[in-house]
C-alpha cells in the first residue's frame, strides 16, 4: 500500500494528518501529535476523526462509518505500533504491545481492490482495515525493513518513519518540516556563537 501512495506523490500532510513514515501503519502512530509536551493534541477525538484518517491514507475511497469501538481499536494500535518501533534493537519488544497488536492483526482483514483507474483501494469493515494495519506492521517490525526504521531526531517531533534512503542515514521525518528547521537553528546557534556574528 505505501508503495502505491509514493508512486502517485501525495503531499505528506494531509487533511491535517502527517504522512511521513513511508507505511500507513507507522503513520498511525503520529496521530497522537506533540507527545512530549503535558497535553498532547490527539487527531482521532471521535469516529469521525479515524474516518478521515483512513480516507487522507488512501486506504479507503469514502468514510467507512467508524464506530466508537473501532475509535478504541485504532488508539490502542496506535499506542502499541509506537511502543514498538520504540522499542526496535533492544533485548525484547514490550510484551503488551506485541499482544495488543498481535490481536488486532489476527482479526479478519480488509482485502486490497485494483480500481479501474489503476489505484488500490481496500475492502472490508473499519476492524477489517484495522487488522490489515497490524499485520503491516508485524511484517515491518518482524522484517528486514525494522532495521529500517528510525524516529526523527528533531527535538520536538516523535514520529517515527522506514528510512528507504540509499545511504540510510536519514535523520528527519520531513526535510521541508523537521529537517529545514534544525538546520536553520543550527545555522542560528553557530552564527551566535562566532566572534564576529557572521
Amino acid at each position: 500500500m505505501s508503495k502505491h501512495r509514493a508512486a502517485v506523490s501525495l503531499p505528506e500532510d494531509r487533511d491535517g494528518f502527517r504522512f511521513r513514515g513511508g507505511s500507513a501503519a507507522i503513520d498511525l502512530a503520529a496521530t497522537l501529535q506533540a507527545r512530549l509536551k503535558p497535553a498532547p493534541r490527539e487527531l482521532l477525538a471521535a469516529p469521525v476523526d479515524l474516518d478521515r484518517w483512513l480516507v487522507s491514507a488512501g486506504l479507503v475511497k469514502s468514510s467507512p462509518g467508524a464506530a466508537e469501538a473501532d475509535l478504541a481499536t485504532a488508539r490502542a494500535l496506535r499506542e502499541a505500533i509506537f511502543v514498538l518501533a520504540g522499542g526496535l534493537g533492544g533485548a525484547a519488544l514490550d510484551a503488551d504491545a506485541r499482544d495488543v497488536l498481535n490481536r488486532i492483526a489476527a482479526a479478519p482483514a480488509a482485502a486490497p481492490v485494483l480500481r479501474a483507474d489503476g489505484s488500490v483501494a481496500m475492502d472490508g469493515s473499519v476492524a477489517g482495515l484495522l487488522s490489515f494495519l497490524a499485520r503491516e506492521a508485524v511484517h515491518l517490525f518482524g522484517g528486514e525493513n525494522a532495521a529500517h526504521i528510525r524516529q526523527c531526531q528533531s527535538s520536538t517531533c516523535t514520529i517515527f518513519f522506514v528510512d528507504t534512503s540509499r545511504s540510510g542515514d536519514r535523520r528527519w521525518c520531513s526535510m521541508s518540516a523537521c529537517g529545514n528547521k534544525a538546520k536553520v537553528a543550527e545555522f542560528r546557534r553557530r552564527k551566535r556563537e562566532s566572534p564576529s556574528g557572521t
